[in-house]
């Protein structure tokens, strides 16, 4: 278990808040400016979405910049041992995910969760946007908000996992958009890999191996999704 740091856990505390404010000041500029969103090209949305979120992923890496240059420089050393041990929690993870996805589709009446038919609706518009967005921003900034920026903040190690695994499931989940209390059966498959996640940070204590997996994961999705796309 890590001791705690104050310093440490502003960091953290810095890194979430920012996350979360930030999207919501994403339509300002539009809105001193006049320009009503809705009336934009698809074109010009996705470009300026790619802008922003790049933008948001820069200040998460500042906030970060002395963990990773200090991590980065333990993974040129270290990967080759860092993925053959760990990676077989990922493993797991897909597995669990994979059983609980059949559990739920065959034994309820939901179909598949609501952000993933998101995901799916925003590749059918912008194969690009989902692209940047899923493979690249998202490996990068979930990994450190909510798994760097929370053990920032809990230096406990089964604290840290839990608390990291459910609040990246459950970010994935709850929506205003549910239907049914049912549809939180779907945290069981997504909190697996942010369990497994967090579990790979707390052993390590380097993100870029919970990222590299992260980016690995996600990357292989949507191959998944280019594939259906080409050949169906």
């Amino acid at each position: 278990m890590k001791k705690y740091n104050i310093k440490t856990a502003l960091l953290g505390i810095i890194a979430i808040l920012t996350y979360f404010i930030l999207p919501m000041l994403e339509g300002v500029p539009f809105k001193l400016m006049g320009i009503d969103t809705a009336s934009l090209p698809l074109v010009a949305k996705i470009i300026y979405m790619i802008a922003y979120e790049t933008i948001l992923m820069a200040i998460i890496v500042l906030i970060f910049r002395k963990k990773l240059e200090k991590d980065w420089q333990d993974m040129k050393q270290n990967h080759m041992n860092y993925y053959s041990k760990y990676l077989k929690y990922w493993l797991i993870a897909i597995m669990i995910m994979m059983l609980s996805n059949l559990f739920i589709m065959n034994f309820t009446s939901n179909g598949i969760a609501n952000n993933e038919q998101a995901v799916q609706e925003l590749f059918d518009i912008s194969p690009i946007y989902i692209f940047f967005s899923a493979v690249i921003f998202a490996p990068v900034v979930e990994e450190l908000v909510f798994r760097q920026g929370i053990r920032n903040i809990i230096p406990n190690n089964l604290l840290f996992i839990l608390t990291s695994g459910i609040v990246f499931g459950g970010l994935h989940v709850i929506s205003g958009s549910m239907e049914s209390l049912t549809e939180l059966l779907y945290l069981i498959p997504y909190c697996a890999p942010g369990i497994a996640f967090a579990y790979i940070l707390s052993k390590t204590d380097n993100i870029f191996v919970s990222m590299g997996i992260h980016f690995m994961h996600n990357g292989i999705l949507i191959a998944l999704q280019f594939f259906l796309l080409f050949f169906s």
